[in-house]
């Protein structure tokens, strides 16, 4: 699995190897003792699948707070995203700024999001399904977000307002300078 660090501290770009031959093909996909090599040490506990039927369809920017604050491994089994990872970190040197990373079935990359980031993507192909590890349980309590486009956190998203497609929750977010407290 080859690992490449991104210009956030935290957020990890994961490629699995792929081995192919006429039947098709077999990739390992997660392995705790590889990460762990790596110093990436986490307990998932959860696996969450996602389609999207529609290309522009915006599902974030979403985090949980302490104490059910989780660790995504996000990776795309069909289609591509444009897959988000912002800092919400106070005391961090790039606090408020994201990282964007297009994730497919064909480039096979992962993106780790940590905790204290935000995590938000957009399909750019119909019928894109979405698999992430989380290393907490969802907490209805503790769930919250930011707005997609909220235009202080400079996020060049490949599709407009008028035309992504958002859920009622999503399209009600605050924006960044909104959420008061709840950062890391």
């Amino acid at each position: 699995m080859d690992i490449t660090k991104t210009a956030l501290d935290g957020v990890v770009i994961l490629t699995p190897k792929k081995f192919g031959d006429q039947r098709g093909f077999f990739s390992e996909t997660y392995n705790k003792k590889t990460l762990a090599d790596a110093g990436i040490g986490l307990d998932f506990v959860q696996d969450n699948h996602s389609l999207s039927a529609e290309i522009g369809v915006v599902r974030g920017l979403h985090f949980q707070s302490p104490p059910f604050a989780q660790d995504k491994l996000v990776r795309v089994v069909k289609g591509r995203i444009l897959d988000v990872a912002v800092d919400l970190r106070r005391s961090s040197p790039t606090f408020k700024q994201h990282v964007a990373v297009e994730l497919s079935d064909q480039n096979w990359k992962q993106l780790l999001v940590p905790i204290g980031f935000a995590h938000g993507f957009v399909t750019l192909e119909a019928n894109t399904e979405v698999i992430y590890k989380v290393t907490n349980y969802y907490s209805p309590a503790n769930d919250f977000g930011l707005r997609w486009n909220d235009p202080s956190l400079g996020i060049a998203w490949p599709v407009d307002a008028e035309r992504a497609i958002l859920s009622a929750k999503d399209a009600a977010l605050p924006f960044f300078d909104q959420i008061g407290d709840i950062l890391f």
